[in-house]
């Protein structure tokens, strides 16, 4: 198995479809935004060779080299009232990236495309300049989808989430801050992961869900923001407003709304009254950012790292800090994680494979798999980082394991862990 994101380029390019003109080149190296450019001639020749086989009805997807993993994706809207024709190509020369994560990538690209500017802006192109120009306002977040980011929600499609030690308490707080604003969609998030939600909340749909907590986390800091943003699934073309407001460093409070309330009125009349009495459980809420899990939450020794998604619920808990500075580093533990996942993802516990209500209607098939591990690093006996990924019902638990943890106890380890994680997800 390869180590995504170690070193290479990614070049991510947009066009508008019909004329080929490029909207914007965005372009990472080693997981740090970088200044290259493609030339015309080479954008021009892969939307070009698109194009060919459009016009063939064929549709190619995606292509190799030996050296480079190049994905195209089109988003056609031929409805009566608009039409949307744009094209998204990325080009990675990442050791060891998938197809699957590459897709994944591009369809975040479109949805934060539409988060900022809106589908209207995307339909019926009359001025290319000028929606090269609004399209900037979104490069940060784009650009925080080629790097080496903390998260994987990019990748999973579920909402990185934390556990707060005092859960029940925040919850009920922001149940009443949110009655008293006025507002059914309020949040709390720690470093672009959730950390409370109201039920409004939860019920956006996707990418939106995603898409709201990274976009905290890509913008540099401010005490309150008052952000225009469209909801690519629930409200592409009628900007909604997002509301943060800095509770503590790293901590904030973040409200979806109409017109009302007004950024001012919230600070003096609200904030004292609901999070001035929290502030120790507000601050037990910032080591979480990387960490995930409570401090002192019983884990076994030989975890490196972990993921636990809640495929109904489309929620995540991703950590690569459980065991202090033992073993790789944490870039090389996500790396690790990752590319497990796609592979995991793509072969063994497919999309559409987690979802018992289809596959009791599917036609009878082979038994699918519940577990399975992997050994990577050196080939020398007893080396080698192990991975092992379990599934039970709408969970799946991925974990990284130290050298030490014996093979033959793998599973048994995972079903532990799957069982002591599922109450906090």
């Amino acid at each position: 198995m390869g180590e995504e994101g170690a070193g290479g380029t990614v070049h991510l390019l947009c066009l508008a479809a019909s004329s080929g003109v490029p909207l914007f080149c965005r372009s990472s190296r080693g997981g740090v935004p970088a200044r290259q450019q493609l030339p015309f001639s080479v954008i021009g020749s892969l939307n070009g060779v698109h194009m060919f086989g459009q016009n063939l009805e064929v549709q190619l997807s995606s292509a190799r080299t030996e050296d480079t993993t190049i994905v195209w994706k089109s988003f056609h809207d031929r409805s009566p009232a608009r039409s949307l024709d744009i094209t998204l190509i990325v080009l990675s020369s990442e050791k060891g990236t998938s197809e699957l994560r590459l897709e994944r990538l591009l369809q975040m690209v479109f949805g934060a495309m539409v988060l900022i500017v809106g589908l209207e802006e995307l339909t019926n192109i009359r001025n290319v300049e000028r929606l090269k120009k609004e399209l900037r306002a979104s490069y940060c977040l784009i650009d925080s989808f080629l790097g080496d980011s903390e998260l994987i929600g990019d990748l999973t499609q579920c909402v990185d989430c934390v556990v707060p030690p005092e859960g029940s308490i925040l919850q009920e707080t922001l149940s009443g801050f949110a009655e008293a604003s006025g507002t059914a969609f309020v949040s709390l998030v720690v470093s672009g992961r959730v950390v409370a939600a109201t039920e409004g909340w939860w019920r956006l749909g996707m990418p939106e869900a995603v898409l709201l907590p990274w976009l905290l986390g890509s913008l540099p800091p401010h005490a309150a923001r008052d952000y225009p943003v469209y909801l690519p699934h629930g409200s592409p073309t009628v900007p909604h407003r997002l509301l943060t407001l800095t509770l503590l460093p790293g901590l904030e409070l973040c409200l979806l709304c109409g017109p009302c309330p007004p950024l001012g009125q919230l600070e003096p009349q609200l904030l004292e009254r609901w999070w001035l009495p929290l502030l120790d459980p507000l601050r037990a809420c910032l080591p979480l950012g990387p960490r995930a899990l409570p401090a002192g939450f019983p884990l076994h020794a030989d975890i490196l790292g972990l993921l636990l998604l809640h495929l109904e619920l489309r929620r995540s808990l991703f950590t690569v800090d459980p065991s202090g500075d033992k073993g790789p580093t944490p870039e090389h533990r996500r790396h690790l994680l990752r590319s497990f996942y796609t592979l995991v993802t793509g072969t063994h516990f497919p999309p559409e494979q987690a979802a018992p209500e289809k596959a009791a209607l599917a036609a009878p098939r082979a038994p699918l798999p519940r577990a399975c591990y992997l050994v990577t690093g050196p080939e020398e006996p007893g080396a080698g980082w192990r991975l092992v990924a379990l599934q039970s019902g709408p969970r799946q638990l991925l974990l990284l394991l130290s050298p030490q943890s014996p093979s033959h106890g793998l599973r048994g380890l995972a079903t532990r862990t799957l069982h002591a994680l599922s109450p906090l997800l």
